[in-house]
């Protein structure tokens, strides 16, 4: 979540004229994450989301996110639900931007996971894996590993300050990981962005998932990966390295749901790399191309260069356990 394109009262009345929400009080910008314009909204019937698309979310993939997580509600998945304006649509237009609306979600994001939420983030992912595999919903994933070399040759030399020859290190990262990423495996809807700001919890509780918007098929083992390099690597001597506590928690967490099989977890570390990667590469982008004037944090590439580091000195599933 970010804030790109500033509303103003005219564009909350129209708001409040084509959706049943009630009388608009108030609204703010949420300024955490990186990809799409979000409000806070608050009304005299209660919270909303207003998220307003931008970058990288094309037009034809919103219908497929509306529809997922309508369908992830009514499969008991917490997360926000679209809410229909006075046409019986989800989207509409803003700034000559597209926009939604969404249900606010109880609670908050935690600072940092303890082994037990890790274990009950990864149970939830597993459930929510279940869920979407009962909607009859398809979208290809854009930022898989098909996308990493044209996204890495828009990345400029400038970024070479950040890490010496970081370009080529990324390059030689990016042949190897293609070269050993497996062709087929257990696939299915992912999240795709389980960040610990996209992680809510209530009362101190795990509570629900947030932000679906870089959501598709992909593999599932993906995700774990994925969340492997989002919540469970800690800061030592300036350095990230695995909390292997909390990796060992969230993939117990997951396989109480549903288990891994052989292929999945020989290919982990593969997966945990290509993650890696991955958020190096779109880091590394937004860095060079974020504009001053956006209400955003940049987010650190050089995070995620620590991390691909640390997946290159591993090898097997155990790796990854306690």
């Amino acid at each position: 979540m970010a804030v790109y394109t500033r509303i103003n009262e005219s564009d909350l009345n129209l708001i409040e004229k084509n959706f049943n929400i009630g009388k608009i009080v108030s609204f703010s910008g949420i300024k955490k994450g990186i990809e799409n314009t979000n409000y806070l909204i608050k009304t005299n019937k209660g919270k909303i989301i207003l998220t307003i698309f931008e970058k990288r979310v094309q037009k034809k993939d919103l219908p497929f996110f509306m529809d997922l997580m309508f369908g992830l509600s009514k499969n008991r998945i917490k997360c926000p639900e679209p809410i229909k304006n006075k046409k019986g649509k989800y989207l509409f237009k803003i700034k000559s931007k597209t926009a939604c609306l969404v249900s606010f979600l109880e609670g908050k994001d935690k600072n940092q996971l303890t082994n037990k939420d890790c274990f009950q983030v990864g149970k939830n992912v597993a459930l929510l894996h279940l869920a979407a595999k009962k909607l009859r919903l398809f979208r290809k994933n854009s930022l898989s590993v098909n996308s990493w070399g044209p996204l890495l040759n828009r990345i400029d030399k400038r970024i070479n300050k950040l890490s010496s020859n970081l370009i080529n290190t990324m390059r030689t990262d990016l042949v190897d990981i293609k070269k050993k990423w497996p062709k087929s495996m257990p696939n299915g809807i992912i999240h795709s962005d389980l960040f610990i700001d996209n992680i809510f919890f209530y009362k101190k509780k795990y509570y629900g998932f947030i932000d679906f918007y870089f959501s598709a098929n992909d593999f599932l083992a993906y995700e774990l990966a994925t969340c492997v390099n989002a919540l469970c690597f800690k800061k030592r001597n300036k350095i990230f390295i695995l909390d292997k506590s909390k990796s060992s928690q969230l993939l117990r967490g997951y396989q109480s749901i549903r288990k891994l099989n052989y292929k999945e977890k020989s290919n982990f570390n593969t997966l945990c790399r290509g993650s890696a990667l991955r958020y190096l590469l779109t880091r590394s982008y937004d860095y060079l191309n974020t504009p001053k004037k956006a209400l955003i944090k940049i987010k650190d590439p050089k995070e995620y260069l620590d991390k691909l580091n640390y997946h290159r000195k591993l090898n097997s599933f155990r790796d990854y356990n306690l």
